[in-house]
């Protein structure tokens, strides 16, 4: 798929979308109000980095992006290599060497004369490239984040699959704004059960005598966070993928969160609790760092055409 002729590279530097099947400046993209995407939060998601004009792990992305889709009986026209297509456009028309790049597959609206029911919905793509977004900025990594336990839990994974990327954030946003209150950068919740879950965007992960640990249910399967146990891997790092209670990761030598829209981000403090001595620890910073050394040798990167 191409974008409209006398489109060229780099028009719209502040963002470039596409909406069903048109690319337009991003400021112009909308979705109707009537869209059950919008009025029922009935969409799935995913978010691919571009850094240094080459995506990370494309096809690791659309892969769990087609598997959203399918779990939420969404079936939109394009298939995957059109969907890496107009991702890869959307880029190039944006001009950006660094981006955050969402695509959005949602369910539309019953189309006339049908009952109002998903089977009887167009489903259809929607994304976007626009300058590169840190979920934690890169002056809180250097210090370390702030985290904090949220009140809140997470919402059951009875009700809502966490691995299936989705717009279902009441509970984070309740969760962000109980961290804002005691001052605290982020927020992580719990399960019903006291199992640590996730946070806003991001995958946890604690290092507790020398081995890292990250949650295994109630959490979205992440890509960086795919990244870092291959790391652990090559490093030889101890990793287990398995429950972590709250008080475990209260307790926890370091912490730090993976993402794509800021890969590894060091902790130096949960709950009030100073980590080390309130800086990134020497696991979590040697991860973080050959995370980005890779990154700029080409590690898993899909380069960008800009042409």
């Amino acid at each position: 798929m191409t974008a409209p002729s006398g489109l060229t590279v780099g028009i719209w530097p502040t963002g470039a979308a596409y909406i069903n099947g048109r690319y337009v400046s991003v400021d112009e993209a909308a979705i109707p109000v009537t869209d059950w995407g919008y009025r029922r939060s009935d969409a799935t998601y995913d978010v691919v980095g571009v850094w240094n004009g080459a995506f990370f792990r494309l096809d690791d992305h659309v892969r769990r992006f087609r598997n959203s889709m399918c779990e939420l009986r969404l079936a939109p026209p394009e298939s995957d290599e059109e969907i890496r297509q107009v991702l890869a456009e959307c880029v190039r028309l944006s001009g950006l060497r660094e981006a955050y790049v969402a695509v959005d597959c949602l369910r539309g609206k019953p189309k006339l004369g049908l009952a109002r029911h998903p089977v009887n919905c167009s489903n259809y793509l929607a994304a976007f490239a626009i300058p590169w977004v840190w979920v934690v900025s890169q002056e809180v990594q250097r210090r370390g984040a702030h985290l904090m336990i949220a009140k809140t839990p997470r919402i059951s994974e009875a009700s809502i699959d966490p691995t299936v990327k989705n717009f279902h954030w009441g509970d984070l946003t309740r969760g962000l704004f109980e961290a804002h209150d005691c001052g605290a950068d982020n927020c992580i919740l719990l399960d019903t059960d006291g199992l640590v879950t996730e946070g806003p965007g991001f995958n946890v992960f604690a290092i507790v005598g020398g081995t890292v640990v990250t949650p295994d249910r109630g959490a979205l399967e992440g890509i960086t966070r795919m990244s870092v146990l291959e790391l652990c891997n090559e490093l030889e790092i101890p990793c287990e993928v398995r429950p972590m209670r709250a008080a475990e990761l209260r307790e926890a030598d370091e912490i730090f969160l993976a993402t794509t829209a800021g890969g590894i981000m060091p902790a130096s403090r949960i709950d009030g609790r100073i980590l080390g001595n309130d800086s990134p620890g020497p696991l979590s910073t040697l991860l973080r760092e050959t995370f980005w050394t890779k990154r700029a040798e080409g590690w898993h990167a899909t380069q960008i055409d800009y042409r």
